[in-house]
């Protein structure tokens, strides 16, 4: 059984610079951070594979991103959590994807992995939050799948049950392999990187791919070519270093909260 997991590196900060001519982050040269989602994500795939493995049954996870070489650095750290492969799709001709391009682009990786039962991404990421990406690849791919899955009910070789939140409702779907989830973060708690598999991964091969290695060599499917939507306006956010700093007792703290709310017309008293 294999298990692939979408992860991807995003800002670290909000202080990012913005191409204003392609409306797309600069990502050179800032610090980045594995979206978080991911974590939980790649948690929810080894806790599946904890489950699952035994002498007649091997559950490899498999860690699938797009982006460029630096992207190691995140598919490291997921080797020390328990991964035991990477796939990292990279090249010029993917910049400027929109998220059909993007889930495009990740669903050719996938079909190299070629024997995949069961793909999990996070809900959404934190610099792009359209929560799209993971629908689309299923859809791209012609499988099922389920998002914002908040709990997995049971899980066995051929299918996976999970509860989904609807907001108003949730709602249980089963499912048959090959199929798709979309994890939220109240489903688990992504553990640490482990120092011992640390050690034992260093080192340990990611495979490149570059898009002349895709299934599909349509260029009108990729990057800023493929992708049918475009960023209108983007700016970094303002920031605002202006702070107060409240003294004395409770009580004069209190007091003088309630006369800055009261002036501001936040509340009437």
């Amino acid at each position: 059984m294999n298990i692939v997991v979408c992860m991807k590196q995003v800002p670290a900060s909000s202080d990012v610079k913005v191409d204003e001519k392609y409306g797309t982050l600069i990502r050179d040269g800032i610090d980045t951070k594995t979206n978080p989602y991911d974590l939980h994500a790649l948690e929810c795939a080894l806790k599946i594979k904890e489950k699952l493995s035994s002498s007649k049954n091997q559950i490899k996870v498999t860690v699938l991103t797009m982006g460029p070489a630096k992207a190691s650095e995140m598919v490291y750290d997921a080797y020390a959590m328990g991964a035991d492969d990477a796939v990292i799709l990279s090249d010029a001709k993917f910049a400027g994807s929109d998220v059909l391009a993007t889930s495009y682009t990740l669903s050719q990786g996938i079909k190299i992995i070629k024997d995949y039962d069961l793909i999990i991404c996070g809900k959404q990421t934190t610099d792009g939050d359209t929560a799209q990406i993971g629908p689309a690849i299923a859809e791209h791919l012609n499988i099922p799948h389920v998002a914002w899955v908040n709990e997995v009910v049971d899980v066995d070789e051929k299918s996976i049950k999970v509860r989904q939140d609807l907001g108003s409702l949730t709602q249980v779907s089963a499912m048959s392999y090959p199929c798709l989830i979309t994890v939220d973060n109240s489903l688990n708690v992504p553990r640490l990187p482990s120092y011992k598999l640390k050690r034992e991964t260093a080192g340990s091969p990611i495979r490149i791919v570059p898009f002349d290695e895709l299934p599909d060599k349509d260029l009108s499917r990729f990057g800023s070519i493929g992708s049918p939507t475009s960023v209108e306006k983007m700016f970094p956010p303002e920031v605002k270093g202006e702070k107060t700093v409240l003294t004395g007792s409770p009580k004069e703290k209190a007091e003088s909260l309630t006369a800055i709310l009261k002036d501001k017309k936040i509340i009437e008293v």
